[in-house]
């Protein structure tokens, strides 16, 4: 997958250089394990490629030695790089938002700790103004008050990609991955927080009358 980024980044240019380089844009985005959130984020329509990495910390180049062990200050995510003319930044974060328990700020699902903790970084005002809506709708959809969701919106720093034998890890590494997804709980824990709309873009929907 990675190799390919290159190709598929040129090609778009070929094509339109000047449209191509505004439309692709990045987001970059901590949901707890890199791993799912790269493998649940690469395949949405519109997106060029998803990386996991760090970002957040205080740290150079860290290790995942150095980010597991809460020593960096850093959180696992995941850098996706997007068509902007086929998926908008909104419509990719309500992918995100499906794909996250936005009810816990410490950590996600089974792993616990700052590393994993949901954060959003944003990369100017547009994206920042466009995640605090975002995060308005998921109270919404959800039922619960704003100050409920515990994803945090800061401004973007600096992205570290993590160690190739990170990168493309459900592929690569399937058993592995499908066990570690199940016994974590991930998706049992989306399905009971957000229902028929888990782990998908589906448009933001007002909570059902009590």
């Amino acid at each position: 997958m990675r190799a390919l980024i290159p190709l598929v980044l040129a090609s778009i240019l070929l094509l339109n250089p000047m449209s191509a380089l505004a439309a692709v844009q990045d987001a970059v985005l901590a949901g707890g394990c890199f791993w799912c959130l790269e493998h649940d984020l690469e395949d949405v329509e519109g997106v060029i490629s998803a990386e996991s990495g760090y970002s957040g910390g205080h740290v150079d180049n860290p290790t995942y030695q150095q980010v597991s062990g809460e020593k960096s200050g850093h959180q696992e995510v995941v850098r996706v790089r997007f068509d902007s003319d086929k998926i908008s930044y909104a419509t990719l974060l309500q992918h995100y938002w499906r794909n996250v328990d936005p009810l816990d700020g410490q950590g996600q699902f089974c792993d616990r700790g700052d590393s994993y903790r949901p954060v959003i970084f944003t990369a100017g005002e547009n994206q920042a103004d466009v995640a605090q809506a975002s995060a308005a709708s998921a109270a919404s959809e959800l039922g619960v008050s704003k100050s409920k969701i515990k994803v945090q919106i800061r401004d973007a720093v600096q992205f570290w990609p993590a160690e190739d034998y990170h990168q493309n890890y459900a592929n690569n590494n399937e058993l592995r991955y499908r066990y570690y997804r199940f016994s974590c709980g991930r998706d049992r824990r989306l399905d009971a927080v957000w229902g028929e709309r888990a782990r998908t873009g589906a448009a933001w929907a007002s909570p059902s009358p009590q």
